[in-house]
């Protein structure tokens, strides 16, 4: 039993290993990273988004950005590993020598009386005769008898020069690094045992796989519930109005979760009475419309109610309960957001293309939200066809500023961003009654928004003109610029709670059939991903086009200089279709920023086919369709467009065929400079 005692003890040292193991170079390495890492500041400066708290970096946003898991697991294992570093320090477990003179009090070289001494006057206190103590006696057999033995008998005397040891040579002793109570396979230790090899070996991995399998059943790759696609499928309609998106969106499964309690009854009566004119209801039927409205679900009547209320910025009517319902529900905006554009530009038809008025609309509604801008704002006015939206997404101003720098010609946004700094520092103190602070604000943000441009061109590669069937190379160049010079950056969003990265859609669509041929998303947060994807997509290009390797290396190197100054590469396949002229429109579309989007024109020529064999035509089964049991949703009573306001997307023909003039054609190749909204200004 002694043996085990001291082989137990060897159980924290393993666990102290197992657990240092892996800690001490994880912290190592998260160190190193943390103070490698450059604090460059890529958000807004501007007094609104530090009073909303969002970068405020005060003791308790340090701590709330600290206490993440893994960060107070880290923590939580390093004080593990303290206590047991005293425990073990306190633990006696050094194997003691056996000093045969040490134990009988004598020093070396006495005589043999003088043992015989020693060990008389300690049989006197440990001999099992004199002294009834079990320690007493275990200490007297263990060790002041062999000792008295190990120096008076020649034998063991021999045995204790050679070997150390009165009994001989000592064997090799293994320890067993577990608890003593383990080691004790009799009773109830050895059930103990049993359910703990069990559960670890066993239970724990099963109940693991239960919950990623039930967790992965329920949600997709982008932590979106399933429910909430097919319901985003089911809804989403190719005349799908930007004002009609919203119902679409209030319909995600994880905004129908949100529970709906008795006591939010008051408030939310109060909210539809502030936000009843963003409703989308006939006036004239005002009665029905608020009784149909009500008897909805009761999770889309609040869904849509907090959203709007959000939209309006009438928070402050909130109880704290729907304040952080509202606070749950923007967070998982963006990602809904996400995939509801997802579903708008899904291949639907038999040539694989998308819809763009409801891929226009979902831009707008995460537009709005980011900015907190109500969709009313968006509608054309008699200066803009814009509407004061995007004015509104500026701090310290409302709709009354906008009408006061009305009347100074100034109607539109991209009229205000056009004018010289003084200039609209005059505009703003004189006219609006801003203070400098707040000029200075409104500059800020300005320096902030992005201004976009693109550079696209479509051809076959290897081939002269562009024939129906063919595989059409789109090659885009995609250049975002800012007047404080940065790239990387969060939007300017007070309202919003949450940290938002800013992302861009590239649409080439055809607006005349409501199609959107190709659409990629596009983010200039990472770099380093950039350049890895621009150089790979160029070096397959040029090996295409059987490139040199000098050439490919320099194309690569051009490729790597334009993406470090703020350009990113999209490249995308679609299969020419039938003979004709197409008058396509590259659309460049911000999640975050109103009136900050940017166009193209492209007039694509279709030639009819003359070349002999096979170029990459896709057969019938090879080209995008509808999914399996989907059916078009398209009746004679939807096909018209449900005109509440137009997009700002939206062109007449008139503005169609003008631009389509513009457009460049080249031996069937098309090629479209950068049109930014900015450029488009005078024309609109």
């Amino acid at each position: 039993m002694a043996a085990s005692e001291e082989h137990s003890a060897l159980f924290p040292i393993f666990v102290l290993t197992i657990i240092a193991l892996p800690l001490v170079p994880y912290t190592i390495v998260n160190l190193y990273l943390t103070f490698k890492k450059k604090t460059k500041t890529i958000n807004c400066r501007c007094s609104s988004c530090f009073h909303s708290g969002k970068y405020r970096k005060s003791i308790f946003k340090r701590i709330s950005n600290f206490s993440t898991y893994s960060n107070l697991t880290v923590v939580l294992l390093w004080v593990v590993v303290a206590l047991l570093a005293l425990y073990i320090k306190h633990i006696n477990t050094e194997v003691q020598v056996f000093e045969p003179f040490s134990i009988l009090g004598l020093e070396p070289g006495v005589s043999d009386s003088e043992i015989k001494k020693a060990y008389r006057r300690l049989s006197i206190l440990y001999h099992p005769d004199k002294n009834p103590d079990p320690e007493a006696h275990k200490y007297f057999v263990d060790y002041i008898s062999k000792a008295y033995q190990a120096l008076t008998d020649p034998v063991s005397r021999e045995n204790f020069e050679k070997y150390g040891h009165p009994d001989g040579r000592q064997g090799l002793q293994m320890g067993i690094a577990l608890p003593q109570f383990l080691l004790n396979i009799d009773g109830a230790s050895g059930g103990i045992l049993l359910l703990g090899i069990v559960g670890v070996c066993i239970i724990l991995p099963l109940t693991i796989a239960v919950i990623y399998l039930s967790r992965s059943s329920k949600y997709t790759g982008n932590y979106v519930m399933h429910h909430t696609m097919y319901a985003y499928y089911h809804f989403m309609k190719p005349s799908l109005a930007p004002s009609k998106v919203m119902e679409v969106f209030i319909r995600a499964a994880e905004y129908m979760e949100i529970p709906v309690r008795r006591t939010d009854e008051e408030s939310l009566q109060k909210l539809f009475v502030l936000v009843r004119s963003e409703l989308n209801l006939d006036l004239r039927n005002i009665r029905q419309e608020q009784a149909k409205f009500w008897k909805q679900h009761p999770a889309l009547v609040k869904s849509e109610l907090l959203m709007q209320a959000h939209l309006t910025r009438e928070t402050t009517a909130l109880s704290p309960s729907l304040q952080r319902d509202l606070k749950k529900m923007l967070a998982l905006a963006p990602r809904l957001l996400e995939e509801l554009m997802k579903m708008a530009i899904i291949p639907r038809t038999q040539q694989g293309h998308g819809w763009l008025r409801p891929a226009t609309g979902v831009i707008e509604l995460s537009q709005s939200i980011i900015q907190a801008v109500p969709l009313s704002a968006r509608k054309a006015t008699g200066g803009s066809n814009e509407g004061y939206g995007p004015f509104l997404q500026l701090p310290h101003f409302s709709e009354s500023i906008v009408k006061k720098i009305a009347r100074k010609k100034v109607r539109s946004f991209q009229e205000l961003r056009e004018m010289k700094p003084q200039e609209r520092t005059e505009l703003l103190t004189q006219v609006a009654g801003f203070t400098a602070n707040e000029s200075q604000d409104v500059e800020m943000v300005l320096e902030m928004m992005p201004s976009i441009s693109i550079d696209i061109t479509c051809e076959t590669e290897g081939e002269e003109g562009i024939q129906e069937g063919d595989i059409v190379t789109m090659q885009a160049w995609i250049t975002l610029q800012r007047w404080n010079g940065m790239i990387r950056a969060l939007p300017h969003a007070p309202y919003f709670p949450c940290d938002k990265e800013e992302n861009f859609w590239l649409l080439l669509a055809d607006p005349s059939s409501n199609d959107v041929w190709m659409s990629q998303k596009v983010n200039f947060m990472d770099e380093a991903t950039a350049i890895i994807a621009a150089s790979k997509a160029i070096e397959e290009l040029k090996e295409g086009a059987g490139a040199s390797a000098k050439e490919i290396k320099a194309s690569v190197k051009e490729a790597i200089d334009r993406v470090k100054a703020g350009s990113r590469l999209v490249m995308g396949k679609f299969q020419a279709p039938s003979e004709g002229n197409y008058n396509l429109i590259s659309y460049c579309l911000c999640d975050s920023w109103i009136g900050c989007d940017a166009r193209s024109n492209i007039r694509l020529k279709v030639l009819k086919r003359s070349r002999a064999g096979t170029r990459n035509i896709a057969t019938a089964d090879e080209v995008p369709s509808l999914e399996d049991g989907a059916e078009e949703e398209d009746e004679e009573g939807e096909d018209e467009y449900d005109d509440d306001y137009e997009s700002e997307y939206s062109e007449d023909d008139e503005d169609v065929k003008g631009k389509d003039a513009k457009a460049a054609v080249a031996n069937g190749s098309a090629h479209a400079g950068n049109h930014s909204d900015s450029d488009e200004s005078g024309e609109n």
